[in-house]
């Protein structure tokens, strides 16, 4: 299988729910995305699907399991079974997210923020150089979305993303919902973050839905990365905001759980494709 490149288009994450409308269909869409643990088996079902769907639209991975910014070296079997993914299905793009999520023997369904210092920007390099050096391809990785901030922070998110894409070769996954909820649970401006992201890094931009819950704190509610509804109108101002200072990018629309209709979804994809036809 010869690898697909990601085309400058509209995508959107594969669920199993969406199989038969698409094989049925063949929707006219850009490509799709998958969390590569949940193909990580040798064979059945998931993986009879997949291939299928490979045949006829690019590929992209999205890991959740790596801990890239964890402060144990990373998983060797994971690394592997991940690699060979990598060579079964070409992927046009693979990423990874700005966090932690293990510790020893500890995996939390959660990807955990990290202090922006020295000290965590050369251990997160060290380990985007081993995964990108097994892989034998660049990567993306994606700024979080976050609930709190470290006291010991040395560097703005944005600083140690830049640094990071500088040491290592990586590219950068711009998720601009992330952007709009880490604004308002920390309070700062979502417009002068997006503006200031390193344009020529960015290899993929995510959406997605969030969810707000109320909250005593009489500096308001805390926004949460639900992936479980429609993207908000102001995250699609702040991604109209972006493709019109740095181009068009390879843009998914993430939608994870309460999923809904393939039609509702494509039609979220359609939204963000439109922006892009025009930039």
């Amino acid at each position: 299988m010869i690898a697909s490149p990601i085309p400058l288009r509209a995508g959107v994450g594969l669920k199993h729910e969406h199989y038969d409308a698409i094989l049925a269909d063949r929707p006219d869409i850009g490509w799709f995305e998958v969390h590569p643990e949940n193909y990580m088996g040798a064979g059945g079902p998931p993986h009879h699907m997949l291939s299928r769907i490979r045949r006829d639209y690019p590929l992209s991975l999205h890991g959740v399991g790596l801990s890239i910014g964890g402060a144990e070296p990373l998983d060797r079997d994971h690394l592997g079974r991940l690699a060979t993914l990598v060579r079964r299905y070409q992927p046009g793009l693979f990423s990874e997210h700005l966090a932690w999520s293990s510790h020893e023997t500890t995996y939390l369904n959660d990807l955990l923020p990290l202090p922006y210092t020295a000290e965590t920007l050369s251990l997160v390099s060290s380990h985007v150089d081993e995964v990108q050096e097994t892989l034998d391809r660049r990567i993306l990785i994606e700024n979080p979305s976050t609930y709190l901030r470290f006291a010991q922070d040395e560097m703005s998110e944005i600083d140690f993303l830049e640094e990071l894409a500088r040491r290592t070769g990586c590219g950068l996954l711009l998720d601009v919902n992330n952007v709009y909820v880490s604004a308002a649970n920390h309070g700062f401006d979502p417009t002068s973050y997006v503006d200031g992201f390193p344009a020529e890094h960015v290899g993929e931009i995510h959406l997605a839905g969030h969810a707000r819950l109320a909250a005593d704190d009489p500096a308001g509610p805390l926004l949460i990365d639900a992936h479980d509804r429609a993207v908000h109108p102001a995250v699609w101002d702040l991604y109209i905001r972006f493709v019109t200072r740095a181009g068009a990018r390879p843009t998914l629309v993430e939608w994870d759980y309460d999923i809904p209709a393939w039609s509702v979804l494509f039609d979220e994809a359609m939204a963000a494709e439109r922006i892009l036809d025009g930039h």
